[in-house]
């Protein structure tokens, strides 16, 4: 009887990352349940802190909540979804993920700074992102929301299974939201909220 082997992250274009260390805080990093397929959901670091000596200081910016994953052999991430507390970070991110970045590739960028009645689509490093609100949910409720998923069929699949099934429809996705440059979302949006507002001390 033969075994299936995983797909290994080496394998994937999630290598690159992996090695710039831009892969923190995994709460899923591991083969999904679909063959050659790997997933991740965590932060993507976009911007390090300057390093003194050997000290390990978090990144200065993150790509939050992210879900995403790569195939076994393939260069490019297909699909990708996260929180950016501000459109202005697009610019490191597109740096960040660089090389992985297809066009036909399906990215989602949840926006703390963007009017909460708009969604856009921006091209930039020879991808397209939908730019979309998010309006004090997750971004995985924000995707089923948008892909039209049930949460309660979902319900009681297990990490691998549920980032299967959100990005398989993502993967078919598209909507025509009206298209603006990089420069032109940077006039529309507003000021960053702070994140630690209204919280405990």
């Amino acid at each position: 009887m033969t075994t299936l082997t995983q797909t290994a992250l080496a394998d994937t274009a999630f290598a690159k990352l992996e090695t710039e260390r831009r892969l923190q805080n995994p709460v899923f990093k591991d083969a999904t349940k679909k063959p050659g397929r790997f997933g991740f959901r965590g932060e993507i670091a976009i911007k390090f802190a300057a390093q003194v000596a050997d000290e390990a200081r978090p990144p200065e910016i993150t790509c939050d909540q992210v879900m995403t994953i790569a195939n076994e052999g393939e260069k490019g991430i297909p699909f990708f979804a996260g929180y950016l507390l501000s459109f202005g970070y697009l610019n490191l991110l597109v740096e960040a993920l660089g090389d992985t970045l297809q066009a036909d590739g399906k990215y989602f960028l949840f926006c703390n700074n963007i009017d909460l009645l708009k969604k856009y689509t921006v091209k930039m490093g020879g991808a397209t992102f939908y730019i979309l609100p998010i309006d004090e949910a997750t971004v995985y409720n924000e995707l089923l929301e948008l892909l039209r998923l049930e949460k309660i069929d979902l319900k009681k699949l297990d990490t691998a299974a549920k980032l299967d099934a959100v990005a398989d429809k993502a993967l078919t996705f598209s909507a025509s939201y009206p298209e603006i440059t990089y420069e032109e979302g940077l006039k529309l949006m507003g000021p960053v909220r702070n994140p630690n507002e209204n919280r405990p001390v």
